[in-house]
């Protein structure tokens, strides 16, 4: 699986937030729960742990000449209902 982000974005995100979207790309990597956002262009919501921390991130899948590819777009600390939403499927 390939990421890319905004380089800039990600350093904000990181000094805001805690974590760069180099981070939480590893979620992606473990269990979580996805939802499509309803977006153009069309967006996905991706809920799940990163360390200790239940993280909500939202990317598109991307294409390039080498094929698909996950852009990342933002992050941010999960909610009191996508927690719920996490824990239906996990817990």
């Amino acid at each position: 699986m390939r990421f890319d982000w905004d380089d800039q974005k990600s350093q904000i995100l990181e000094q805001q937030r805690g974590y760069s979207l180099s981070d939480v790309a590893a979620i992606l990597s473990g269990d979580y729960v996805e939802r499509m956002k309803q977006d153009d262009p069309e967006q996905f919501i991706a809920i799940g742990y990163l360390r200790d921390t239940l993280l909500s991130v939202i990317y598109e899948l991307r294409y390039d000449e080498e094929g698909e590819y996950i852009w990342l777009i933002t992050y941010w600390k999960s909610t009191k209902r996508e927690r719920a939403l996490y824990e239906q499927y996990f817990y």
